[in-house]
């Protein structure tokens, strides 16, 4: 006997054995099928157990009752598969049964096999079961007639006599009789309150769906009107006439107190444990709005307050107790708004966003287990399915379904989702469904959670048909579903895009031309017949690279869609794949890279500076698929490339030409790596922006360098002889401050030195050759970006000479230099050419620009006159100053000025503040106790706020600008660099101005009255 349990899979025999003789099983013993029956339940121990237990319950009853069970089990088999199917599947459904004993004959006289058993079949065997519960408290009589419905569908889904879809639609139609039934509780309860409103309440999520489960929160929406109301939501509904807002304040008093006391009867726990709890919390408001509105207020909240994710709820909302007439009002009332919800803007980066945050929610430790929130789990499918449903429902009726497995099928047979991937993605719902479901019904408990006990795994297995191994075949089926759903949900809604413009195998289903738009459209698409041209060249043929194509497009089209500017990076994927799409790396490094196709995707989408570099030289794209590719190359590394192609040239402007390529490369690496966050973590934003300004420097200061050998080199040609003086090149502002921004000039002066023996007058004449060759070289027209090289901050601005020796620089500014030029002269720094000479600049203006003994009162006021001038005189006409970055209240010129003053002042005490950079001034005078902690905090990160927003604007428009874009698209497009997500630009605008008022008050206080 021992081996024979064994074999029908009791984990416990000896256990077994015992219960087998005890007896209450003597009639059963000699039935040869029972062991088999047994064996064929989920747990034959947990089944066999119940059983002892049922029949012991049912030792007293009168009239033999435990007579009658033996005979019957012994007699009819489906009665004995369905009780020991649900005593096997269900510990809280043997508990039930052991309190309740008579609730067997349930499953032998609630024959539904022939019919769909509706709220109306349900509410008749409720009431019945109330009658019979044989208590007074008619609540707990709910409670009891529940859990005995709830026998019958228990029974019929273990069994296979219903599927999931059958099973869920009879939970939610169960549902719907007990919220009916509880309401009439509640109105006899309550009589005064039933009589003063109506009351509808509208089934929302799985409920309203019918594909509710075991045990679940059943989410509700209430609407009421004043007993005698039309209900109609216009400006007539309530009982109208004198005194009619009085009558509508009572009657919504009444109604929230019925619907509170409808929710306590289902939700509160007795002996006879609890019904399942009522969540109103999809309402208007959520938890903080009234709990009942009457349907004009409802109409006039989702009209002009609600979000995208409400009408995404509102899709599954039905009437399901209270008043037929107000529910089909509401219903009515709200339907045509759910199918205009795709018309928002940002509606698909909504969803997505929607359930990225559902994703991110779920605690790390439970991430692999959960199968309804998680990656590759049942929102997954419903996600995907509802987002297609509010698209294409719009002008396809037959979409119109809150059901997720019936929309599905109508989405397949609209051409909407392919016709494989439709009964793929309904299969792995069935399945995650059903092991949600078996998962429930064990305890009565609601949960989504693989459980991690053996046991528990080797059950649930079972239940679902898997004898070998069950918990190593469960394992392996989950995973199968889950990874096949979110394959599934990343394409449903770009492959058919696809289909709309490619050609199609025998019996697949064509996306029309129609409904691709649509998709597009919702998608963020802002031409939907151009995105559906540049899918046609990219996709269409038969060749290995449309195939290719074919398969990266779905994919890349949602990340195009997740960025500001869909339409752009859609075009600029064609440019780069027209050039690039016959080499035979291009299309690998993206197909087999996954890094590389996101990189690319990002980058073309995030602005025009980015792609605009990449089409110069499209072959820079492989610096996406290599994981040190977006790394800034060290500035030693590019002179030495750049200043071999200079050597390799043949002529002065093939050399700088050769040097702009570098120049050009690396700024796309730079800009890359910005767009996708790689130079710095994505929490320290003044990181980003050094490492930013670093690596320009570096490139600017290497193209200046090669410009500069290939202008002495065209002079020397010219002359027939060497150049007669050796020369340096100090940048000034940002260039020389290390912090260039992408839409930067490259400030700087030249000075050279004469050889020994060498003429003056001839070395300045070469000096000044070189130096104009280098301006022009640098301006030559090509497609590179050019690099202004600007030098009016000189000795005498643009009247004075370009070029001067070190000697004259030290004659100027002893004679006649004045405060601003010491001022410019705090960011001096030699970038290029001799460096020997560049050094003795350095140690020359040292004293000039940290003068011993500070300012004087005189020159501080000339500074701080300076200052007002500029602010009254440079700001742009019609700017407006609160947002201009560079001149604006708080931006980059007022932090810099604070620095500046606070460097002439103390720097030649304080070391630390002999520095070029602003943060690190800054931070010393900080240090040094100059600058109140909380201020310098307040000016960095003004400053670094400031410089973001510039260098986003030249990405995102492709040319500088100190002020934040006015079309909506580019500004969107900033607002993505910056960390602000869609329709989020005008919460950045007043971040920016909030954080630019707090810094000018600083500088008020320091720089004008410090």
């Amino acid at each position: 006997m021992y081996s024979r349990l064994l074999r029908h899979g009791f984990t416990d025999a000896r256990a077994a054995e015992r219960l087998l003789d005890a007896p209450e099983l003597s009639a059963l013993r000699a039935d040869p099928v029972l062991l088999d029956s047994l064996g064929a339940t989920a747990d034959p121990d947990l089944a066999l157990l119940g059983l002892v237990r049922l029949v012991e319950a049912l030792d007293d009853a009168p009239g033999g009752a435990r007579r009658s069970l033996l005979d019957t089990l012994i007699a009819s088999k489906p009665l004995r598969d369905r009780l020991l199917g649900v005593l096997g599947a269900s510990a809280a459904l043997g508990d039930h049964l052991a309190r309740h004993p008579h609730h067997w004959e349930v499953l032998a006289t609630f024959e539904v096999t022939d019919m769909n058993p509706g709220a109306e079949d349900f509410e008749r065997a409720l009431r019945e079961g109330m009658r019979e519960a044989g208590t007074e408290d008619r609540r707990d009589a709910l409670r009891i007639a529940y859990r005995r419905c709830l026998l019958a569908v228990a029974a019929r889904d273990v069994c296979g006599t219903t599927d999931v879809a059958r099973c869920s639609a009879e939970l939610a139609d169960l549902a719907a009789a007990t919220l009916r039934a509880a309401l009439d509780i509640a109105a006899d309860e309550a009589p005064e309150d039933a009589a003063a409103c109506r009351l509808a309440v509208i089934g929302m999520g799985k409920c309203g769906g019918r594909e509710l489960n075991y045990v679940s929160d059943v989410d509700v929406i209430f609407v009421a009107e004043p007993a005698g109301g039309s209900g109609s939501g216009g400006p007539g509904s309530g009982s109208g006439g004198p005194g009619s807002g009085a009558d509508e304040t009572g009657a919504l008093q009444a109604a929230g107190r019925l619907a509170a006391r409808m929710m306590r009867v289902c939700s509160e726990t007795t002996a006879e444990g609890t019904i399942w709890p009522v969540d109103p919390n999809l309402r208007p408001e959520g938890k903080n709005g009234p709990l009942v509105r009457t349907l004009s207020s409802h109409v006039a909240y989702y009209e002009r307050w609600a979000k995208t994710w409400e009408f995404q709820a509102l899709l599954k909302a039905r009437p399901l107790a209270g008043d037929e007439a107000l529910g089909k009002a509401y219903a009515e009332a709200l339907a045509p708004m759910v199918w205009k919800a795709a018309e928002r803007e940002n509606f698909v980066t909504d969803v997505q966003g929607m359930r990225r945050r559902v994703v991110s929610s779920i605690p790390v430790a439970e991430l692999d287990r959960e199968l309804k929130l998680g990656p590759g789990g049942l929102r997954d499918v419903e996600f995907a399915v509802q987002m297609l449903q509010l698209v294409h429902g719009r002008a396809d009726a037959s979409l119109r379904s809150g059901n997720t497995l019936q929309a599905l099928r109508r989405l397949s047979e609209g051409g909407y989702v392919g016709r494989a991937d439709a009964a793929s993605l309904d299969a792995a719902y069935r399945f995650l469904r059903t092991l949600e479901h078996r998962i429930q019904l064990y305890r009565m408990r609601r949960t989504h959670l693989m459980p991690q006990a053996e046991e528990d795994r080797r059950r649930l297995g079972r239940s679902l048909g898997f004898r070998t191994d069950p918990p190593a075949e469960l394992a392996r089926e989950w995973r199968r579903h889950a990874v096949e759903v979110r394959r599934l949900h990343e394409k449903l809604f770009y492959r058919p895009l696809l289909d709309a413009v490619a050609q199609l195998g025998p019996g697949e289903t064509r996306l029309t031309s129609d409904a691709a738009r649509a998709r597009l459209e919702a998608l963020g698409y802002a031409d939907p017949g151009a995105a559906l041209r540049h899918l046609e060249a990219l996709a269409s043929g038969v060749s290995r690279k449309a195939a290719i194509q074919r398969t990266l497009l779905p994919v890349l089209l949602g990340w195009f869609a997740d960025s500001a500017d869909p339409d752009a990076g859609l075009l600029n994927f064609r440019k780069v794949s027209d050039a690039l799409g016959r080499t035979p790396w291009y299309l690998r490094l993206l197909r087999d890279e996954g890094a590389a196709a996101e990189n690319l995707a990002r980058v073309l989408s995030a602005g025009r500076l980015a792609p605009d570099l990449l089409m110069r030289a499209p072959e820079a794209v492989a610096l996406l698929g290599d994981p040190d590719g977006l790394r800034p190359r060290p500035g030693a590394a590019l002179e030495q490339e750049a200043m071999a192609a200079v050597g390799r040239a043949d002529s002065p402007e093939a050399a700088v030409a050769a040097a702009r390529g570098v120049r050009r490369r690396e700024l796309f690496r730079t800009s890359a790596a910005d767009v996708l966050g790689a130079l710095a973590p994505e929490d320290d934003p003044g990181a980003a922006v050094d490492a930013v300004g670093l690596a320009l420097t570096d490139i600017n200061a290497v193209t200046v360098a090669a410009a500069l050998r290939a202008a002495v080199r065209s002079v020397e040609s010219a002359s027939g002889s060497p150049l007669p003086t050796r020369m340096a090149v100090i940048g000034m502002g940002r260039f020389g401050g290390r912090e260039l921004a992408y839409g930067s000039d490259a400030d700087v002066l030249f000075v050279h030195e004469p050889l020994d023996g060498a003429d003056e007058a001839d070395a300045a004449k070469a000096a000044g050759q070189v130096a104009n060759e280098l301006r022009r070289l640098l301006q030559v027209p090509t497609s590179d970006p050019p690099l202004l090289i600007d030098a009016d901050l000189r000795p005498e601005g643009r009247s004075g000479p370009l070029v001067r020796t070190l000697a004259s620089y030290a004659a100027y500014y002893r004679r006649w230099s004045l405060a601003w030029e010491s001022h410019a002269l705090l960011r001096a720094a030699p970038v290029a050419g001799d460096a020997a000479l560049g050094r003795r600049f350095v140690e020359l203006v040292d004293p000039l620009r940290y003068p011993a003994g500070g300012l004087t009162e005189e020159a501080v006021r000339e500074i701080r006159r300076l200052k007002a001038r500029m602010e009254s005189e440079r700001l742009p006409r019609g700017a407006d100053p609160a947002t201009h970055t560079k001149l604006g209240r708080g931006g980059l010129s007022d932090v810099e000025w604070v620095v500046q003053l606070t460097q002439l002042r103390h720097a030649a005490e304080v070391p630390g503040l002999r520095t070029t950079r602003t943060r690190q001034a800054l931070a010393a005078a900080r240090e040094a106790g100059l600058v109140d902690g909380e201020d310098a905090a307040v000016l960095d990160e003004a400053w670094v706020l400031a410089t973001r927003v510039r260098n986003a604007v030249m990405l995102v428009r492709g040319r500088p600008g100190d002020t934040f874009p006015v079309d909506s698209r580019e500004l969107a497009g900033v607002g993505r660099y910056l960390g602000y997500g869609p329709g989020r630009a005008g919460e950045m605008l007043d971040d920016y101005r909030r954080t630019t008022r707090h810094a000018r008050a600083v500088v008020e206080r320091l720089f004008y009255d410090g």
